[in-house]
């Protein structure tokens, strides 16, 4: 848990405080939204002003990409995924869900996980998994992912392989 929410922040609390650690002004934030509303430039003003990180224009142009509507957003491939000299250079993406715990049951391994571990996130497009195991096979290219939902946060690393666990 990363603590409380923070006032006036149209965010859930740990993606706001991982943008706040995570952002400066060498990292230009891509944020979804379907057209400008209010709570979307409250955040680009609010995140500008604490970090001094520009709003990147395009997915493909963004370090951070913040995805708050999950079932809306765009493919993977549409954000950019490094280049062979520079995979670092690509772009990790924040998205809210709204539960770690009411999706499809997953098992992820690889690098960092001992043996495996469960999950099973609510609220990804049905595509997106399989627009993953796309983006692992491009490693070390790739985007990397943290999943928030409200004070909780889960990373899903380039690297980590993920299997549908089947039900009994």
């Amino acid at each position: 848990m990363l603590g409380p929410g923070l006032p006036g922040v149209p965010l859930g609390a740990a993606a706001a405080r991982c943008l706040l650690a995570l952002c400066d002004d060498d990292t230009p934030v891509w944020f979804q939204h379907d057209q400008w509303q209010h709570d979307d430039a409250t955040l680009v003003t609010w995140l500008c002003f604490h970090t001094g990180a520009p709003r990147s224009p395009t997915p493909d142009a963004a370090r951070f990409g913040v995805i708050t509507r999950a079932l809306a957003m765009p493919s993977l491939s549409a954000f950019h995924m490094g280049v062979a000299e520079s995979p670092e250079q690509s772009t990790t993406l924040l998205i809210e869900l709204p539960s770690f715990d009411t999706g499809s049951a997953l098992e992820w391994r690889g690098p960092g996980i001992r043996e495996a571990q469960a999950v099973a996130l609510a609220g990804l497009p049905a595509a997106f998994w399989s627009q993953w195991q796309t983006n692992h096979a491009a490693y070390p290219q790739g985007v990397d992912v943290l999943f928030t939902c409200g004070d909780q946060l889960i990373g899903l690393p380039r690297t980590t392989r993920v299997r549908r666990l089947e039900r009994v």
